[in-house]
């Protein structure tokens, strides 16, 4: 959980301008302290939750913690669909990779909850990139869905036995991939 945050921070997080933060920052009405020999001012978890709590904003962007999905997709209108629903959901923070050399880079820097990983991507195949993303202990909580619509049931217990947790057949339903990283991630 976040412990410090900006005026820009605060001010997203109670859906308010930065000005309204930085002026109840000045008059007091927000606690918070002034970085030493700067103008930036910084404001504690605590104070925010109280300053919210008084002033009646609601606490859900302060609270909610945002579980990591790394989409992975050559088809930039799977991707668009997926950023879009997901997205939208509010429970989620998203990053999208269109190959299997960038979905490495993006878990490395991004270290997702959970991957929806396309099987055929344009460099290497899912069940390698799924491999290697659990043999690296980092990644061992990491929940990886297999999305394809060219497999058959040999490949994807191979993909199972990989590491996925779940393989999902294109064409999918959004209610399906929301149901399936709904329980992975257990948010309700």
């Amino acid at each position: 959980m976040k412990k410090l945050f900006t005026t820009g921070q605060a001010a997203a997080v109670c859906n308010i301008s930065q000005q309204t933060i930085i002026r109840c920052f000045d008059s007091g009405k927000l606690e918070g302290f002034k970085i030493p020999g700067s103008k930036f001012r910084r404001i504690p978890y605590a104070s925010l939750l109280k300053f919210m709590e008084e002033n009646g904003i609601p606490l859900d962007n302060l609270k909610m913690d945002k579980k990591r999905i790394l989409l992975v997709d050559d088809d930039p209108d799977i991707i668009e669909l997926l950023e879009d629903v997901l997205g939208r959901d509010g429970r989620f923070e998203i990053k999208t990779a269109g190959t299997g050399y960038e979905a490495g880079m993006e878990t490395q820097k991004f270290k997702p909850d959970l991957i929806i990983l396309d099987y055929m991507l344009p460099d290497v195949n899912g069940n390698i990139v799924c491999k290697s993303i659990k043999d690296n202990p980092d990644f061992k909580d990491t929940k990886i869905v297999i999305v394809s619509g060219v497999i058959n049931p040999e490949e994807i217990q191979g993909l199972l036995n990989a590491g996925a947790e779940e393989f999902i057949n294109k064409p999918f339903s959004v209610a399906k991939i929301l149901d399936t990283v709904s329980r992975l991630l257990k948010v309700s």
